[in-house]
Parts: structure tokens; C-alpha cells; sequence
């Protein structure tokens, strides 16, 4: 009696056991998953909030140091230009070599008494303004020094093709003297180094007004023009209806000339911009057929890996379930 009360109590109590162990895996198993459903919703949220803030920091880094840099007051960054629509700014059009002939004839009888083009060549100016018989009389008029001959001494020399425009004067000083003080810029980037590019160039060169309007402090010596920073400038209204007569008949208005003029220091600013179009064309369809060439050779290469079918095939067990 005492043996089967014992062995009775055992079970009982083992069987308690094997309860309370299946129960403990129940919650641990319960709580697993509540935690691996909770854990991507919090994966999710952190990454929005990463992806937010450093979206964030992006722009206001951008903000804060952007491309551009504006000037403290509105009178010292100058009247912003309009956008003008430029032939050459689109992508499928070259420059009007017409425009460009038209505007290096006013930087020669306007411009350059006092402006340089210290890095335009002669060379550069064939097959794009001026034909090569052109270039080289162009060139011949002006004399640039030789090498030193045997005494030491250096001559004058024809110019050629080779060579770069001269400039209006020997030196900074020259030209400060000439100019009561102020340093004309030299032209070869000026396009490149305003703000507004094109557009700048042209609103300066048309915004002079008659008059000073009422209220505006011009310096002595300085002309009023909204469009330069400080409304300020030194140079005064130079381009004025008729001052060019064109040799293909176009009439030389004020707009007319400061459009051909703006065009023509756009070129000489970027010379290669017809070829650099022309190359990006031929790189844009070349890069096009391979990558359509490389697409199909990864679908072909990778097709019976893509098409693949993975099956589980269960043990067979004979028609009796499988032992826990």
C-alpha cells in the first residue's frame, strides 16, 4: 500500500511538472513573438526618424552654405536679373555663330579700348567667328615681342595665331590711371564669375536709366545702376542705338548689341561648350545600348537561377504519424 501510494504521488507530481515546463514554454514562446511583432515596427519608426533628420541637416546645411552667397543689404548684392531664355542654354542647341560674329565686332569697337581677353587666342576664333585668312589678318595687326636675337635685343614681330588679344594697356597701373582709379575686369570669364551669368551681363549692360531716381546717392564719379552691387559703377553707358553699324545689316540696337556681346563673352568663357554637347549626345546613346546590352545578358546568364522552384518533399512515414 505504502509503494503504490508513493508511486502514485510521483506521477502526480511529475505530471505537475511537465505542466508548469509546457506552460513556461507557452509564455516564453508567447512573448517571443509579441517582442519579434513589436521589433520591425520599431525598426521602421527608427530608420524614418534617421532618414528625417538627416534629410533635415541636409537642407539646412544647403541653407546655410548653398551654392550662392548672398550679400548682407539689397544694395550691396545689386537688383537681381531677369531669366532670359538663351538659345544656347538648351540642351539640343549650339551657339548662333551669326550672334557671336556680331558680338565680337562690338567687344572690338566698344569693349576692348578698355576690357582684355588676356586668355582668348586667335586660334579659337576659326571655324566659330572668323574664317583663317580672317584670324590671321586679325592677328597681323598687332605686334607682339620675338625672342631675343643675338645681341640681346628683342624685337617686334607680326602677330600669329598663336597668340592671345592684346589688352588696352601695359599694366594694372596704366589702366587704373586711365580710368580714375577703377581696374576694368578682364573679360575672358566674366560670364563665369557674376552671379547670374548671361543674364547679369545683359541687364547691366541695358539697366543705365536716364536719370538717378529720386532718393539714390551715387558716388563722385560713378554712374547709377540697379543691377551692379552697390548701385555704383564706374562705367558709364557705353552701348547706345547705332554706336556699331553691323556687317550684315541687323540693326544695332541697345538690346541687340548687349544680347550679341553677352553671347559672345559666353563663348569665350566656355569655348568647348558645341563639342562638350556633342560629346555628352554620343556618351548619352552609347551608355544606352550597353546598359540595354547588360539588362538582357543578366536576364539570360541569370535566367535558371530566376526560374528556379524550391519544393519541400516531406519524409515518408508509411501512413503513421511522425514520433514527437
Amino acid at each position: 500500500m505504502l509503494a503504490r501510494s508513493c508511486l502514485r504521488s510521483a506521477r502526480t507530481f511529475a505530471g505537475a511538472r511537465n505542466g508548469a515546463v509546457q506552460f513556461t514554454k507557452r509564455a516564453a514562446s508567447s512573448s517571443s513573438s509579441a517582442s519579434t511583432a513589436e521589433s520591425p515596427l520599431r525598426l521602421n519608426i527608427a530608420a524614418a526618424a534617421a532618414t528625417a533628420v538627416a534629410a533635415g541637416s541636409i537642407a539646412w546645411y544647403y541653407h546655410l552654405y548653398g551654392p550662392t552667397a548672398d550679400a548682407s543689404t539689397p544694395a550691396e548684392e545689386g537688383l537681381h536679373s531677369i531669366n532670359y531664355p538663351w538659345v544656347h542654354n538648351q540642351w539640343f542647341k549650339t551657339f548662333d555663330h551669326q550672334a557671336l560674329r556680331r558680338g565680337f565686332q562690338v567687344y572690338r569697337e566698344v569693349c576692348a579700348s578698355c576690357h582684355s581677353l588676356s586668355r582668348v587666342p586667335y586660334r579659337t576664333l576659326v571655324g566659330t567667328i572668323l574664317t583663317v585668312d580672317e584670324a590671321k589678318a586679325l592677328a597681323e595687326e598687332n605686334e607682339y615681342d620675338s625672342e631675343p636675337n643675338d645681341q640681346g635685343e628683342i624685337e617686334q614681330r607680326p602677330g600669329k595665331l598663336s597668340d592671345y588679344l592684346p589688352a588696352p594697356y601695359k599694366n594694372d597701373e596704366a589702366a587704373r590711371f586711365a580710368n580714375n582709379g577703377a581696374l576694368p575686369p578682364d573679360l575672358s570669364l566674366i560670364v563665369k564669375a557674376r552671379h547670374g551669368g548671361c543674364d547679369y551681363i545683359f541687364s547691366l549692360l541695358t539697366g543705365y536709366p536716364d536719370e538717378p531716381p529720386a532718393g539714390a546717392q551715387v558716388g563722385a564719379g560713378l554712374n547709377f545702376n540697379p543691377y551692379f552691387p552697390g548701385t555704383g559703377i564706374a562705367m558709364a553707358r557705353v552701348l547706345y542705338d547705332g554706336v556699331v553699324d553691323y556687317e550684315d545689316g541687323t540693326p544695332a540696337s541697345t538690346s541687340q548689341m548687349a544680347k550679341d556681346v553677352t553671347e559672345f563673352l559666353n563663348w569665350a568663357a566656355e569655348p568647348e561648350m558645341d563639342d562638350r554637347k556633342r560629346m555628352g549626345m554620343k556618351v548619352l546613346v552609347v551608355t544606352t545600348v550597353l546598359f540595354a546590352m547588360s539588362v538582357w545578358i543578366k536576364r539570360y546568364k541569370w535566367a535558371w537561377l530566376k526560374s528556379r522552384k524550391i519544393v519541400y518533399d516531406p519524409p515518408k512515414t508509411n501512413g503513421t504519424p511522425p514520433r514527437l
